[in-house]
């Protein structure tokens, strides 16, 4: 979640002290957990897995859950990894597709949880993908509404505003058990496949620093829903 949301809300919010705290500490978490997750990568990266390709790890996992009709692309960038329900296909950055390291299985199998928890019938996963739509649509209008109802000097306006931000701090926390679980499938299925104590804990470094990014996303973005809520009752009280 862009750690702007709430910037401007009110006239003088830049220098409301309380908004200079939600912003610190915005950044704090989201600097935290990026430095973690390339840590752990970085170093898990350095240390070779069963001698497999995160696309070979992740297929065999993907055969061995009934998902043969996955498919796996490979995709630009670093950690973009990311499975698409749309198509049905896993996308692995060119490191992890073709890497053999702990940390290149680690997100391969992560990403093969996600096309897991589809063909499962996952409810939090369902019930995330039902999110999607909403969430974009309200990310898109919540902060014109804000500003009509700051301009308008409109109370109503500004509730909505925040009740359609409030969908993305819904949708952060159901994120939190989807990520956990697809992290949990593929630690699981890392551990049967046969590589050893080490590798298996190195995995669960690696998901467990990615996982706490979208930990640090979901606080955030309760954080800015707190201090939108807190402005709104300041200047009702004004």
């Amino acid at each position: 979640m862009p750690l702007y949301y709430g910037y401007g809300y009110g006239y003088g919010a830049m220098f409301d002290p309380l908004y200079l705290v939600v912003v610190i500490v915005s950044l704090v978490l989201g600097l935290a957990a990026q430095a973690y997750i390339n840590r752990a990568y970085r170093t898990w990266s350095k240390v070779s897995s069963d001698g497999c390709s995160g696309e070979d790890v992740a297929r065999r996992m993907l055969e061995a859950n009934g998902c043969g009709a996955v498919g796996i692309r490979r995709v630009n960038g670093h950690l973009t990894d990311h499975y698409d329900p749309r198509d049905n296909n896993l996308y692995l950055s060119s490191e992890n597709m073709l890497g053999g390291s702990v940390a290149s299985v680690a997100v391969a199998c992560h990403e093969a949880g996600h096309a897991v928890q589809r063909a499962r019938g996952f409810s939090m996963f369902k019930m995330r993908q039902a999110l999607v739509p909403v969430v974009n649509f309200t990310q898109s209008v919540w902060m014109i509404v804000l500003l009509l109802g700051i301009f308008m000097n409109m109370a109503g306006l500004t509730t909505i505003a925040i009740a359609l931000f409030a969908f993305s701090v819904v949708f952060q926390l159901v994120t939190l058990p989807v990520e956990f679980d697809a992290s949990r499938r593929a630690i699981a299925y890392i551990q049967e496949s046969g590589m050893s104590a080490q590798q298996v804990e190195g995995a669960r470094k690696v998901l467990t620093a990615a996982a706490l990014t979208y930990v640090a996303a979901a606080l955030t973005s309760i954080l800015q829903l707190l201090y939108l809520l807190a402005r709104t009752q300041r200047s009702q009280n004004d």
